[in-house]
């Protein structure tokens, strides 16, 4: 199967140029699909059926002298939070397993415009409650790189297919860290755009902090990914009006004149010292490329995690209080808890959350004032075993919040990436997370692709077996 492991942009061509039919590229996305599929579980339905009909459907009009878009005929696949017109929409949860959209998302909409065969849908914690990658309907989404672990969690089948090679990009989401946790456990580059540049419709169970993301083994994969992705669409009310920058081309931007602020624990987390160290080597790198580099310790002020928990969970709370109360043997008994809590949750406890939310997304601002980016771990941990939810380690804290770097950056809304840092002794990989000021993803797209240039990784690839200590095509060390 050639097209494995080639990028989003290299298939397109090949496919515009008529080296390769889209026929092709969807039967070996699928074959790659049914090989990974029995040890990484990483799809809650396919739609080969259907992306083999769209393929030979997109083959005819490429003859007919159609013009192509941008993703003619690249497989991809879709989070199972993300509506697809026709096909099962089961939020990861056993409450939901007949439920059929009715209709595409937008973001879906404009994946198909694109010219993108969508083969699947990838498979979710429930409701995107965990960052850990397994729900009562699908099981656990294992880690490419040593089947024993998590891919992590919400967008943890999108994450382990693309790591795996069964398709080069993926379409996730972002309400806490969803599509920046697997990121950083598979080895893969997941952003997450200004909130409301990608517009989320139908509502998510979380309007306010949720994102649509795109996920990718490739800087520039990503970026045209989110290209297609981005722009004002009023379903959305927090969609942004705004004309949204040419990822691809700041990509080649020069990023010597970025001020970058590096924090190896925001004055509160409590990462591992292997992780630590990978981030704090990969951040060194943004010297090297001629950035000015500079170490801070709290940039944050104190941790925001009960503002988050009490917004989040507020509003899967709202959706599934109905199932709780009438059919609660059918939910993830771990995020049942959580919902009886934010339930318990009095009106003025949670007014003083969103309010301390204002202020804590103003006090970010004044930061960012003084920095263009934001460097820290993604993750204070490598990898988490499956079956495990919360590490021992950070037993005091919730679902998501043990995760300490990522969720903060939904409160704020500001654009925010996991790029590949490095590996531990293990072979695991450990992300980096890049931080923007508002709506400037173009400095987050030209720190990361001079970053891949001088650090790249989307030659790693996982051996899909448990334990593994090596990483194929490259020293781990690297």
């Amino acid at each position: 199967m050639p097209e494995l492991f080639r990028t989003a942009r290299d298939l397109a061509r090949a496919l515009i140029s008529r080296d390769l039919s889209p026929v092709e590229a969807v039967e070996s996305s699928l074959a790659r699909l049914e090989a990974t599929e029995p040890s990484l579980r990483s799809f809650v339905t396919v739609l080969g059926d259907q992306a083999l009909s769209d393929a030979k459907r997109a083959e005819a009009q490429l003859r007919g002298g159609k013009t192509p878009g941008p993703l003619f005929g690249v497989p991809i696949s879709v989070k199972d939070l993300i509506a697809v017109g026709g096909a099962a929409l089961t939020f990861g949860s056993r409450s939901m397993a007949d439920n059929v959209a009715p209709a595409d998302a937008v973001a879906v909409e404009r994946l198909r415009r694109a010219g993108a065969m969508i083969i699947g849908k990838t498979t979710t914690s429930e409701f995107g409650c965990k960052a850990v990658g397994d729900s009562p309907l699908t099981g656990s989404t294992r880690n490419p790189w040593d089947l024993s672990k998590t891919a992590g969690g919400s967008s943890a089948g999108a994450a382990a297919s693309v790591a795996a090679g069964v398709t080069a990009v993926a379409l996730g989401t972002d309400g806490g860290g969803s599509i920046r946790i697997p990121a950083a456990m598979t080895g893969l580059f997941g952003v997450k755009a200004q909130f409301g540049r990608v517009p989320v419709f139908p509502i998510a169970a979380n309007p306010t902090l949720a994102h649509v993301c795109p996920i990718g083994r490739d800087v520039r994969d990503v970026a045209l990914l989110l290209g297609v992705l981005s722009g004002y669409d009023a379903r959305d009310p927090h969609s942004a009006p705004v004309a949204a920058p040419d990822y691809l081309a700041a990509c080649d931007r020069d990023p010597r004149t970025l001020r970058i602020a590096w924090s190896p624990s925001f004055g509160y987390a409590a990462p591992e010292s292997e992780v630590c160290a990978i981030a704090e080597a990969a951040a060194r790198v943004f010297s090297e490329l001629g950035c000015v580099v500079e170490e801070v310790d709290a940039p944050l002020g104190p941790d925001p995690a009960a503002m988050w928990t009490a917004e989040f969970y507020a509003g899967v709370a709202a959706r599934l209080a109905p199932t709780l109360r009438e059919r609660r043997e059918l939910l993830d008994p771990d995020v049942a808890a959580m919902i009886e809590q934010a339930l318990a949750m009095d009106a003025e406890a949670y007014g003083r959350a969103v309010q301390m939310r204002h202020a804590f997304r103003e006090s970010t601002r004044k930061f960012f004032d003084d920095y263009d980016l934001l460097l820290s771990p993604t993750l204070p941990v490598a990898a988490v075993d499956v079956g495990i939810n919360i590490p021992a380690r950070f037993a005091d804290r919730n679902l998501v919040t043990w995760v300490s770097y990522t969720y903060p950056f939904n409160l704020t809304g500001q654009p925010a990436a996991s790029i590949p840092a490095g590996f531990t002794d293990e072979g695991l990989p450990v992300g980096l997370q890049l931080v923007a000021r508002a709506y400037r993803e173009d400095d987050l797209f030209a720190a990361a692709a001079a970053f891949e240039t001088a650090r790249p990784w989307a030659h790693h690839q996982p051996a899909l077996r448990s334990g593994t200590r090596t990483v194929e095509g490259a020293d781990a060390a690297s």
